[in-house]
């Protein structure tokens, strides 16, 4: 079981790299990091979880950016 985690996540992580849309990628990347963390720590694995959540964070925040773009405003001169 442990180990089908481990290749679920690896595949889901190799399938975001195929993506043309950024967004695909973040979010498949965002869930096979997601299930990296559970894996780590079903293995006793502390670098898998920390790099994993990290991994998660940026996915995360880079979803949120291009969810939300700035608005261009124009300043008055």
């Amino acid at each position: 079981m442990t180990n089908a985690l481990g290749f679920l996540a690896l595949t889901l992580n190799l399938t975001s790299m195929t993506m043309k849309d950024i967004l695909y990628l973040r979010v498949l990347s965002l869930v096979a990091n997601t299930i990296y963390i559970l894996y780590g720590l079903l293995i006793g694995a502390a670098p898998i979880v920390t790099g994993s959540f990290i991994a998660v964070v940026i996915h995360s925040v880079s979803i949120y950016k291009l969810k939300h773009p700035k608005q261009i405003t124009l300043s008055k001169k």
